[in-house]
């Protein structure tokens, strides 16, 4: 057993009832997507646990802007997006979209949400998982140039050298504040914004690394007034038909 292997089940032991990041953002979607649902999964990449998790809810279509969209086994359909092009599906056409962490890598936030409310079909949900611009790592991503990114983002979280290399990052869609004003202004209706902070990912490269991101994991779960600064937003939003917007917000800065 490696140490990082040993302190996960250490700290965070799923016999005392943790549970890991994409565990709770599949059960998520569970809770939102109906069972038998025609799922867009935007931003869906190769074949990978969430493909294959949607797919266990309904029939999943992938968009992706990268060709290796195309061998993702899980998908239905598969579409690779020109850059600027529009969603090359008609209106109303999806009972629901997911995208897992895609958002903060959007050049044109506006736009792809536009997408998504035309693509759904009224009272469809959007669910997604994405950092949070308050975050320590969002800070230093949008702090610093992408080659540095490609330096050592996959370092910290203890990838091996196959391991994609990460894409550029905007964090133009990544506070509750921007994503409540930017889904409403094409009418979508923010039904949940969820803060979320999970084991820490970007500290398996040294123990020293791990016990400091986890004492800042400690304190933001703990005191409900730092959850502004957790890593992830899990949201829902909704496509309208005659309804008025609910929005859940915990603490924090927006």
């Amino acid at each position: 057993m490696t140490w990082q292997e040993h302190y996960i089940n250490r700290y965070y032991p799923k016999t005392k009832g943790w549970i890991d990041g994409t565990t709770e953002f599949h059960n998520l979607c569970t809770s939102e997507i109906p069972s038998g649902s025609l799922i867009l999964e935007i931003g869906a990449g190769p074949s990978n646990p969430t493909s294959r998790f949607l797919g266990s809810i309904g029939k999943v279509v992938g968009l992706d802007i990268d060709p290796i969209v195309t061998t993702n086994k899980y998908l239905s359909a598969a579409y690779v997006l020109e850059e600027g092009d529009s969603y090359p599906f008609d209106d109303d056409s999806f009972h629901a979209c997911v995208s897992d962490y895609v958002l903060e890598h959007l050049a044109a936030p506006t736009a792809h949400l536009a997408q998504v409310s035309r693509v759904l079909k009224p009272r469809g949900v959007y669910v997604f998982r994405t950092p949070n611009r308050f975050h320590y790592t969002a800070l230093v991503g949008k702090a610093t140039p992408h080659w540095f990114h490609e330096l050592v983002a996959n370092r910290l979280r203890n990838l091996g050298p196959s391991a994609h290399a990460p894409h550029p990052t905007f964090y133009r869609l990544n506070s509750r504040g921007a994503i409540t004003k930017t889904a409403e202004s094409v009418g979508l209706i923010v039904r949940e914004l969820r803060m979320v902070e999970k084991e820490p990912s970007y500290g398996m490269s040294s123990r020293l690394l791990f016990k400091v991101f986890m004492t800042y994991e400690r304190i933001v779960n703990r005191f409900e007034v730092f959850s502004g600064f957790r890593a992830n937003i899990f949201g829902v939003l909704e496509k309208a038909s005659q309804s008025h917007s609910s929005l859940t917000l915990r603490g924090g800065p927006s």
